[in-house]
């Protein structure tokens, strides 16, 4: 999933990739073997053409690409550990344009979100303007042999790769290694300090120290703390009951429900989610059933309205509205911290629920 955790992420694969080796093996190559060293080390660029669509660009190629430092972030748009990372990334796309180019990698975790349209309107409505790789196949993905949504990989103006990182945060440090990079390759003015970014609303940082609840996945294969009685069913429309006693991230359903291997989709209203969680921010992965109905939801969080704990997706009183498939922040609590229950009360049939992301 995208849930990657700073404590999840494997520390020993951050690095910066030293040249000293690399330049010693293409010194002992013949002047034959010179095309085959350009192609070794600009395979991550020639990747970048297994693209399909492009949005906000033409296709790339590597020969457009070398002699620029390249940043290459992997994402998917209802990501929620990606969606905080956008902030940085429009600031170094423009404090850096003189010499870096970023390009993003769409990589779908979800069907819905191999839907062009559906990623259009989402780099739209996030006002990315970088150039953005199409990758529904994950052609890009393994090519990179990567893992992650999101992660960084740093190009430098050879094509080669330098330096990785997966997960949120360490900005300064991939800041610095832009700079570097950029003042390797002789583009004036590289080092001029680090960026300090604050993000807002869905794209603001996790309250990393009060995060005890990790992603949840609403559909069969991937879920896990599922506390109705009789558990799930596959693929049949089942009435469930809510869970007598709700454990930190345990999460149940009520009403008529069809669970499918991505999500689980409402039959007939009303139809309840519930879910104890200990975050300051809940967003779902949700959207309508049918693309031209919309569904109307109310939350309450320990079944009272949310109030001022209400996120940007509803209102004071808990109220929202599915219209399109992408992710929802229903809670951003300013108060203290501590174990809740959520609840969102589905009033119309039709919705598709895929994962519970926190904050």
């Amino acid at each position: 999933g995208c849930a990657v955790m700073p404590e999840e992420i494997d520390h020993g694969r951050r690095r910066f990739l030293g040249t000293t080796a690399m330049t010693l093996a293409a010194a002992r190559l013949g002047i034959a073997d010179a095309a085959e060293a350009t192609e070794r080390e600009s395979r991550h660029l020639m990747a970048l053409s297994r693209g399909k669509e492009w949005l906000n660009s033409p296709p790339l190629v590597s020969t457009a690409l070398l002699g620029k430092v390249v940043l290459v972030q992997f994402g998917t748009y209802t990501c929620i550990n990606w969606l905080r990372t956008l902030p940085y990334i429009r600031a170094w796309t423009q404090k850096y344009k003189q010499g870096l180019i970023v390009v993003g990698v769409h990589t779908p975790e979800f069907a819905f979100e191999k839907d062009l349209e559906n990623v259009r309107r989402a780099v739209r409505q996030m006002k990315l303007d970088y150039p953005m790789a199409i990758d529904n196949d994950y052609a890009i993905w393994r090519a990179f042999s990567n893992r992650y949504w999101p992660a960084l990989y740093f190009l430098d103006a050879r094509g080669r790769l330098r330096h990785h990182h997966f997960g949120e945060g360490e900005y300064a440090q991939s800041e610095g290694v832009i700079q570097r990079l950029l003042a390797e390759a002789g583009t004036p003015g590289a080092a001029s300090g680090v960026m300090s970014v604050t993000g807002s609303g869905i794209e603001a940082e996790a309250d990393w120290g009060n995060l005890r609840s990790p992603e949840i996945y609403l559909g069969y294969d991937r879920t896990q703390n599922f506390s109705s009685p009789g558990g799930a069913a596959l693929g049949r429309a089942r009435v469930y009951a809510a869970p007598s006693r709700l454990r930190l991230n345990d999460w149940g359903l009520t009403g008529e429900w069809t669970m499918a291997n991505e999500f689980a989709v409402s039959s007939m209203a009303p139809g309840r989610i519930l879910c104890r969680f200990h975050a300051r921010d809940v967003h779902v992965v949700m959207g309508p059933l049918r693309k031209e109905r919309s569904v109307r939801f109310r939350v309450l969080l320990d079944g009272q309205r949310p109030g001022p704990a209400h996120g940007v997706d509803v209102d004071e009183s808990g109220s929202g509205t599915v219209a399109e498939q992408r992710l929802y922040q229903l809670i951003r609590q300013p108060a203290a911290i501590v174990d809740r229950t959520l609840e969102i009360d589905f009033l119309d049939a039709g919705v598709e629920a895929f994962a519970f992301t926190f904050g």
